[in-house]
């Protein structure tokens, strides 16, 4: 489903490169779910954004279901990115002005859904995430557990086939933080790849494949079944 072939990433400051990926091949087959750990600076956050088509390599290829996505143009990219994936970071980034099932609608808004369709699948998706009594609330008016709910229901609102989570439980307590990864391993094990960056060992190790990274280098690969 997923192939990154030799990407390298390089940030030219001022007279100096930085290499944030170096020679990454990765293959990841639909339905996976992945840890990517490292310290920080080791390029997790790059290769996420390169998976998520929020930038492109400097050299290398990706491919998306057979697909060489890494040329593709910027509204090109912006489909896929709408239509196949999803995000969930560890700032929510909802907007602070539309409630919360206005916020879970916005990307069918944007992808031009008739209003009929979008209803019913937010009315699902709050019923789906217990966020049915939170429906007319902003963000400030919800607790971190329910923000990153509505995150996640947005997220998925599209029927992504990979969700990508940066640091998904960070700005959560424990409990919250569980309840979020539990909805996320809950997508997973319904057929959507799960590609979760996280500096807990205890997240990390919940996945049943462990990246770890190092300047901007893959150095390990490690499949084992999740307890």
């Amino acid at each position: 489903m997923i192939e990154l072939t030799g990407v390298n990433r390089v940030f030219h400051l001022g007279d100096s490169e930085v290499h944030a990926l170096r020679d990454i091949d990765l293959q990841i087959a639909q339905g996976e779910y992945l840890s990517v750990m490292g310290p920080s600076g080791s390029g997790k956050s790059t290769l996420l954004n390169i998976l998520g088509l929020l930038d492109r390599p400097t050299t290398g290829h990706y491919s998306l279901n057979g697909r060489n996505v890494s040329d593709l143009s910027s509204d090109e990219q912006a489909q896929v990115r709408r239509e196949r994936i999803g995000f969930v970071f560890q700032v929510f980034h909802l907007v602070p002005r539309l409630t919360a099932a206005e916020n879970i609608a916005l990307p069918m808004v944007l992808a031009g859904i008739a209003a009929e369709e979008r209803e019913a699948r937010v009315r699902q998706a709050l019923a789906d995430y217990d966020l049915s009594h939170r429906a007319e609330h902003r963000p400030e008016q919800l607790s971190g557990g329910q923000r990153q709910r509505v995150a996640i229901a947005r997220a998925t609102i599209m029927r992504p086939v990979v969700i990508l989570a940066d640091e998904p439980t960070g700005n959560l307590d424990r409990a919250s933080g569980q309840e979020a990864m539990r909805l996320l391993e809950m997508l997973n094990a319904n057929g959507v790849t799960l590609i979760v960056v996280t500096h807990d060992p205890v997240i990390g190790e919940r996945a049943h494949r462990r990246l770890q990274m190092d300047d901007g280098r893959l150095v390990l690969d490690k499949r084992h079944e999740a307890g």
